[in-house]
């Protein structure tokens, strides 16, 4: 099941992984990193067996006498582990299946769940993490978790396994896609874990402000933390964007590192992408404007070469600066552009959406997620929107220009890390600072002045989709960094 003796062990936990389960930009990351890392490390992947993956489709299969009971304050739970390969690699990847957490749900993230029962969900599934890697005998030199979700390993780690011999060498790393979601609740879920109080449950552990809160508890015990860009490493440090964690990071900077994430160039290939009108590279980018003309029959635009296209796709929350495109949907409706917004979330944005769809002549709007669609509205588009209040990383202005979608952004985190602003050298996009929706609506019009100079904007095109965001260079840094840790090359 496993490889050679000799090669570094990673076992990443993540509640969501893609292909076979995705809500977010985690599932992206956790299904494309360990491709690159492959080369130099033995992965395994553990994810929950949640109800919305096909298992028929991704081949996952039962592994033989995998049934495990664990209890959990005075209640016994029953699991079972699946696995399957990530597609084109050698990987396994875990599948933890309970019914009583998991596999009863067609989503990643239900709605309206008791908060108590969502950390008894996480907990249930870190725990059988470490024990199903002890029964498959997979001693992780490294164990990279990811959000709250599973940032019980490292207190694990640190209190019920620290004297015990199979994990006594292990490292643990603990990586941040955004720090708004810690994990809170009160200190009775500690009892539910099986965790000893008087070991994490400090100011030195996961106590914070008088309440459990599982990130605080990862970033104290961790061995390194990583954010997923330079520039969001720098603002969780500050009161703005620290979500009250800035004072706990800035007491461990030591250990605190900025690694941009990538995006997969094999699945995100405008040259192959399958869900596209017409598939198009670089070299022949007039092919492009075929998917612009099916985007627009699609939602019923009339279709206008001379008229450019701006779409956002997006979780439809404050974070992302959606609020702002209330302030100006007045002002976007006078504008000689037309625009593709997709997403779901809040319900008061998705009606506003719907509204303005019903109601405006140059606005529509999709509620929900589809792939396919959504790579067709990439590749179709002119432009992408986001104007978020703060973004860790951001995939979707990566994937934007990879299509040749040039991002208009608000210079914050990953955005400001990967876009480079209009009229600088080998531009790709362009930028707004301050957070308000009449600097969003100068960005807006300075994009639709560059449409309107084609050498420039087919310039600014070519640069953004020669740009090279792909796991590679970011890779090395992850592999040097458990190098760091583990003393092992």
């Amino acid at each position: 099941m496993f490889g050679k003796r000799g090669k570094m062990k990673i076992l990443f936990a993540s509640a969501e992984v893609a292909p076979f389960s995705k809500a977010g930009g985690l599932a992206d990351v956790v299904g494309s990193l360990p491709k690159e890392l492959e080369k130099d490390a033995e992965i395994a992947i553990f994810t929950p067996l949640h109800g919305c993956i096909d298992k028929d489709k991704y081949k996952i299969k039962e592994l033989e006498n995998s049934e495990m009971w664990l209890t959990f304050g005075n209640q016994p739970h029953k699991f079972n582990l699946y696995m399957a390969k990530l597609p084109d690699t050698k990987i396994n990847v875990f599948f933890i299946k309970n019914d009583w957490y998991f596999s009863c749900f067609k989503e990643v993230y239900p709605k309206y769940l008791d908060p108590r029962y969502e950390h008894e969900r996480y907990i249930s599934f870190s725990l059988a993490v470490m024990e199903y890697a002890k029964a498959l005998n997979f001693r992780a030199d490294v164990i990279h978790a990811n959000d709250w979700h599973t940032a019980m390993l490292p207190l694990y780690l640190h209190s019920n396994y620290k004297f015990d011999e199979f994990w006594k060498d292990t490292k643990c790393v603990f990586e941040i896609h955004n720090l708004a979601y810690q994990g809170i609740w009160f200190q009775d879920v500690l009892d539910f874990a099986n965790m000893r109080k008087d070991i994490v449950y400090n100011q030195w552990g996961c106590e914070h402000y008088d309440r459990v809160n599982w990130m605080k508890g990862a970033i104290q015990y961790a061995d390194r933390v990583v954010a997923v860009s330079p520039t969001y490493a720098k603002e969780i440090l500050t009161p703005e964007y620290g979500e009250n964690m800035d004072y706990t990071l800035r007491g461990v900077q030591y250990k605190l590192r900025g690694i941009l994430n990538g995006i997969d160039y094999t699945v995100f290939n405008p040259k192959k992408d399958k869900a596209l009108a017409k598939n198009y590279d670089v070299k022949s980018l007039d092919k492009k404007e075929e998917n612009k003309k099916a985007v627009c029959k699609f939602f019923a635009i009339k279709y206008n070469p001379d008229r450019p296209l701006i779409a956002l796709i997006s979780r439809l929350v404050d974070q992302k600066g959606i609020d702002l495109i209330r302030d100006m949907q007045y002002e976007l409706q006078k504008l000689d552009a037309d625009f593709i917004f997709m997403g779901s979330g809040d319900n008061s944005y998705e009606n506003l959406f719907i509204w303005l769809s019903n109601n405006t002549p140059n606005i529509r709007t999709f509620v929900g997620y589809d792939a396919k669609l959504a790579n067709l509205i990439y590749a179709g588009s002119d432009f992408f929107l986001m104007p978020s209040k703060f973004e860790p990383c951001g995939l979707s202005q990566l994937i934007a220009m990879r299509y040749g979608s040039l991002p208009i952004v608000r210079a914050t985190g990953g955005l400001e890390d990967t876009v480079t602003g209009y009229p600088l050298d080998n531009s790709n996009g362009f930028k707004f600072w301050s957070y308000n929706g009449w600097d969003m609506l100068n960005a807006i019009k300075c994009a639709l002045y560059v449409y309107g100079d084609k050498y420039v904007f087919n310039a600014m095109r070519k640069s953004a989709m020669e740009a090279d965001f792909s796991w590679k260079r970011s890779s090395k840094e992850y592999m040097n960094m458990y190098r760091e840790i583990t003393g092992k090359q």
